[in-house]
């Protein structure tokens, strides 16, 4: 079988810090599953994924060096967008060639050979080469998604407690997912509800939206298009072009919007994070390999929330703010556009929180769902706090 690794070729992962402190770039979720799924199921093969720190190494494991040094082994950038095109345009390449753009850019390259032939791919396809590429592409994805999970199969029935606006067979709702009592607008585009889903009375959605499995969409909540809502996830309130990795919770009223939240992230009752400027102008968002906020050239652009951060009720962010990993932010206030990992505190000040407690509150909000803390979560995490403080 065809071997696959998908490697950050491309050098995309301090770019994509904070989401990229605890996975690797094809970990990413966006659209209806992450970006190393949308290959495997376009591109069948023998996958691996290079991690692209020594801690994430230590974690998920490195590549077999017998893969790595196999002429025949396929290495695809892992920040791109599968679709048929590239697919084939990759598995064409043979030993000892590279696929790029027409800038240049690095898409594949066939075996380890250093002296490369290269060929130019003249075709569209897209890339999270950016933080807020994640909620910009995600509308796309979610469509093309959709069709790639459902051509072939059947939507288990919807019923007629809701009121369907649009075309019905853009809704596709997996086995086991409950939804009773919704409005389902398929105008804009397409619905997918995943296994074991669950979408109370009063809800609206409007699409293209992704409920990915065992995810719960509260009562009266009202989402917006381009928004995917990740695994083991809670939602209430009224979310617009979110991306919410998975077991994080905004289950309350609230507004989020052009946002980008981690795993295991919980936002208070009553939250609410600005995506548009006052004066309308462009945004500047933290970057973290530059140390500095950057323009964007956007004028939507929401809260970015690192993995374990929390925001207490009742908390106001202003457009465009990043949080780290393992943030807690409480009181009264607008926080700082950028809040570093492991910071507790509000506008009176930050201080440190320390691992001990970080370990406590996670292990304690893991458990609840069923997972457990182990001490290689622990190891990484003590190394993300390492690696984090070179950006503060």
């Amino acid at each position: 079988m065809q071997k696959i690794v998908l490697q950050d070729l491309r050098g995309v992962h301090t770019e994509l810090l904070p989401i990229s402190y605890t996975r690797r770039v094809a970990d990413i979720r966006l659209g209806a599953d992450m970006l190393a799924d949308k290959w495997k199921d376009i591109f069948p093969g023998e996958y691996y994924i290079e991690p692209e720190t020594a801690y994430l190494r230590e974690f998920f494991g490195s590549v077999p060096e017998a893969v790595v040094r196999d002429c025949s082994t396929l290495f695809i950038a892992s920040n791109l967008v599968a679709d048929f095109g590239l697919a084939s345009a990759v598995r064409d390449l043979r030993p000892g060639e590279k696929l790029i753009d027409a800038k240049g850019l690095v898409i594949a390259v066939r075996g380890n050979s250093q002296d490369c032939v290269a060929k130019t791919y003249g075709g569209d396809y897209k890339a999270v080469e950016h933080l807020y590429d994640i909620f910009l592409e995600n509308g796309p994805a979610i469509c093309a998604d959709f069709s790639r999970l459902t051509s072939s199969r059947e939507s288990h029935p919807l019923s007629a407690t809701n009121t369907v606006i649009g075309d019905p067979s853009l809704i596709f709702v997996e086995e086991g997912a409950w939804v009773e009592g919704a409005f389902l607008n398929t105008s804009g585009g397409p619905i997918y509800i995943g296994r074991d889903a669950t979408v109370m009375e009063g809800s609206m959605l409007r699409g293209p939206i992704a409920l990915c499995e065992h995810s719960t969409v509260n009562m009266g909540t009202k989402i917006y298009p381009s928004t995917t809502i990740g695994r083991y996830c809670k939602v209430g309130g009224e979310l617009n072009n979110v991306v919410m990795h998975d077991y994080s919770n905004k289950a309350h009223d609230g507004f989020l919007g052009n946002a980008v939240v981690g795993s295991w992230c919980n936002i208070g009752a009553g939250a609410v994070a600005s995506n548009l400027k006052n004066d309308y102008t462009p945004i500047r968002l933290w970057n973290y390999p530059e140390r500095r906020f950057l323009r964007t050239g956007l004028q939507f652009c929401g809260l970015i929330m690192g993995d374990h951060s929390k925001a207490g009720i009742n908390t106001m962010f202003n457009t465009a703010t990043v949080l780290g990993v393992g943030v807690n932010i409480h009181g009264s206030g607008f926080p700082r556009n950028f809040v570093p990992s492991f910071s507790e505190g509000s506008t009176a000040g930050y201080t440190d929180v320390s691992m001990s407690k970080f370990f406590e509150t996670a292990s304690r909000m893991m458990a609840r769902r069923g997972v457990e803390l182990t001490d290689a979560h622990r190891t990484l995490f003590m190394s993300i706090r390492e690696a984090a403080e070179e950006f503060k």
